[in-house]
């Protein structure tokens, strides 16, 4: 044991504050170091002589029992007058810096930690008993030779009641402080632990292990709790970019509420929680590092899915969350809820413990999700707000590509910025994510980063990939305008549609239709006509000519027996095709959208609510659907009422299947000189499909001889086709 200091050899001003936290610590080990001294007196009188001196620790004598059972004798530790003065006048000193420390707003991590987490002088004795093994391993020693066992090198309840608590009486009421509510277990500040070699003992047996996260908080400048590094960070304030994703009234009408409500940023004040809501990159986190920079108080992210999904217990992450909140004095933003809302029963437990977070630890907290979402009185003691971020309209899409697309990257001449902005209803997150793609695919391409007009529709195309499952089916487009052949007016409308697609940044967006329209801003089709004649042909076209995905509805999934079923899918269906901005193409749509009935029984009016359900669908949907039908006349009339374009595609006649034999052939199919397809369109009455089929079988058949195609193989198929369609050729 080292010497007693004084303070003058310190050489420090008894009644100045306190100019770093290690200065004030230093002083809190000083005075540390005298109880020990004053504790280990009476151990040193009665070490044992002897044989059995070397034993010490392991070994218990007549003599040892006889002073353990010496009450009086033990709680006796004023047998050096001089340590005790000197305890005295420490602790004095100490208590008058801290307040001056205090008065001159000098941060001092001890007392900072006290503050926050509500620790009573012996909470506080406590964490500082557990702190000084980690700066001088000396402790480690002193600890074991006070327990009288070498294997004993960290402090237990028990020492940590005697050091702190020289009555039995405080003792008896400081045992409270290790109650799993109390805040040094309740905070994971300390850790009380049964020994590995004894097993599970009594309350005063435990050792008081420090947690590491709130060492490192003491001893200086420190990094996050090791167990958050894989689901949360620290957040500084976004680029502008990022900011301009958001609404200028949103920020401003949530900038001056927090300030109003939380500017003075006491503890236990007012508690507020926003619930962000919206399509990924709309801006949710920027909208909430604008808050907190507004605040001038850092936020704090974390992922909840990857929370939910981390092998360690969901609820002692969010507590060591929220701890970390208040250890950084940071606002909590939480993203993915809507991991927490699909299932509410299952999540119920880890719901409330998220909630009970924002409610012991942080004046601030976002809640991110996709979907809206109401506490339903979860939240009634603290102030709840609900902001929804929607997709950018079609004017700010185009204003954030002009803005991200600016921002050092190389756009070839052909990059059409507006036609973009038209058919991908992109956030901001999605426009960044998409232009960085395309990057990369000018990379691989040239080996030059300029991005060309390809690259970035492939890039926006991948952004978009709907999650359909099995109801619907992702159609890879390669029929072009000049591989289909129809009527011109047929053609002409299927050109207006394309029209209308390409166009839409202007005639919604810098013509301001988009704020006339409540709903009905997208682009739903009738393709109607006879099998075989076109439809599916013409979706491709369209899907290739616009440069998005379409995906077939497989109406065989959709369509459920059972009650709700049907409309929960086709939710499923509009929904990831909004977020994903892609066709849809429903085939034989009459099965799906026909006639309502008149309502004679229950599945009658099923039915009916599954229609209506479609038409509200049909209405709130922005991109373009395209329903096929063979049956016109057997589809309900709201839907035709509702329909940008109603394009028939009629039973080609003589001169049309013609072109259409001429057309299906590839250019380097081996045709023979006696393939008369002027003949065939005379002779052969069937569709466009079906004379597809024809001209795939007979280029088999003349694979299989060896030869070319001949007009034998071309009969040849022809009468296998009737044959399929049970007519005679």
């Amino acid at each position: 044991m080292a010497s007693v200091a004084t303070r003058d050899s310190r050489g420090a001003n008894p009644h100045a504050a306190y100019s770093t936290s290690w200065e004030h610590l230093s002083d809190e080990f000083q005075r540390l170091d005298l109880l020990i001294r004053l504790h280990t007196l009476p151990f040193q009188k009665e070490r044992l002589r002897g044989p059995l001196e070397g034993f010490q620790g392991v070994v218990l004598t007549d003599e040892e029992i006889a002073g353990l059972l010496d009450e009086e004798r033990a709680e006796s530790t004023d047998q050096n007058p001089q340590i005790v003065d000197l305890l005295s006048s420490l602790g004095a000193e100490i208590a008058e810096r801290r307040a001056r420390s205090l008065q001159e707003q000098t941060y001092l991590s001890l007392p900072h930690l006290s503050q926050i987490f509500g620790l009573s002088p012996f909470e506080e004795s406590v964490v500082l008993l557990c702190l000084a093994p980690e700066v001088d391993r000396k402790y480690e020693k002193l600890y074991a030779y006070l327990q009288d066992d070498v294997t004993r090198r960290k402090p237990s309840v028990d020492l940590a009641l005697k050091l702190f608590c020289p009555a039995s009486e405080e003792r008896l009421a400081a045992r409270r402080s290790f109650d799993s509510q109390a805040p040094l277990l309740r905070y994971r500040l300390i850790e009380a632990l049964d020994s590995p070699a004894e097993g599970p003992g009594s309350l005063l047996s435990r050792f008081l292990r420090l947690d590491e996260r709130i060492a490192a908080y003491l001893l200086g400048p420190s990094r996050m709790d090791g167990c958050l590094a894989s689901l949360a960070s620290a957040v500084l304030p976004r680029d502008p970019a990022e900011e301009a994703a958001v609404p200028a009234d949103v920020k401003d009408r949530l900038c001056r509420y927090v300030l109003g409500q939380l500017a003075d940023g006491q503890p236990g004040g007012k508690r507020v929680v926003f619930y962000l809501h919206g399509p990924y990159g709309s801006g949710m986190r920027a909208l909430a590092a604008l808050a907190c920079k507004t605040l001038g108080v850092p936020l704090l992210v974390a992922d909840l899915e990857r929370a939910l999904h981390s092998p360690a217990p969901f609820e002692e992450l969010m507590l060591r969350l929220g701890r970390e909140a208040v250890l950084q004095h940071a606002a909590l933003c939480l993203e993915n809820l809507d991991c927490l809302l699909e299932d509410r029963d299952k999540q119920a437990g880890r719901l409330k413990t998220l909630l009970d977070v924002t409610r012991d630890f942080t004046g601030l907290t976002f809640l991110c999700g996709a979907a809206p979402w109401n506490p339903h009185g979860l939240l009634e003691d603290r102030s709840f707000l609900e902001v929804k971020l929607a997709a950018p309209d079609a004017r700010h899409r185009m204003d954030l590509w002009k803005r991200h697309g600016s921002d050092g990257r190389r756009l070839a001449e052909d990059v059409d910025l507006g036609a973009l902005a038209g058919r991908f209803r992109f956030t901001s997150g999605q426009i960044r994510d998409a232009l960085a793609t395309a990057r990369d695919l000018a990379l691989w391409r040239s080996g030059e980063d300029r991005i060309a007009a390809d690259d970035l529709y492939a890039a926006c195309r991948a952004q978009a990939t709907p999650r359909l499952g099995a109801l619907a089916t992702k159609i890879e487009p390669h029929y072009r305008w000049e591989d289909i052949v129809l009527p011109p007016d047929t053609l002409a409308q299927l050109r207006e549609i394309c029209n209308q697609a390409k166009y839409r940044h202007i005639v919604h967006g810098e013509w301001g239709f988009e704020q006339k329209l409540s709903l009905g801003k997208g682009l739903p089709a009738v393709f109607s006509g006879p099998p075989g004649t076109g439809k599916t042909m013409a979706a491709e076209v369209i899907a290739n000519d616009l440069q998005l995905d379409l995906f077939k509805v497989d109406l065989s999934h959709v369509v459920s027996k059972y009650v709700g079923e049907t409309e929960k899918n086709l939710q499923q269906v509009f929904d990831e095709a909004q977020a994903a901005n892609v066709i849809l193409f429903f085939d034989e749509a009459d099965a799906l959208f026909g006639k309502r009935s008149e309502v004679k029984d229950a599945h009658d009016r099923f039915a009916n609510i599954e229609i209506a359900y479609l038409l509200q669908k049909m209405d709130e949907y922005e991109g373009i659907v395209i329903l096929a039908t063979n049956l016109r006349q057997h589809m309900d009339e709201a839907f035709l009422r509702r329909m940008q374009a109603i394009v028939e595609f009629p039973f080609p006649d003589e001169e049309y299947r013609r072109r259409i034999w001429e057309s299906v052939f590839p250019r380097a199919a081996p045709l023979a000189e006696d393939a008369d397809f002027a003949v065939l369109a005379r002779e052969i009455k069937l569709a466009g499909g079906n004379i597809r089929n024809m001209a795939l079988a007979a280029a088999f058949y003349a694979a299989a001889e060896g030869g070319r195609i001949k007009m034998t193989h071309l009969l040849q198929a022809a009468q296998r086709e009737h044959g399929k369609l049970g007519r005679s050729a």
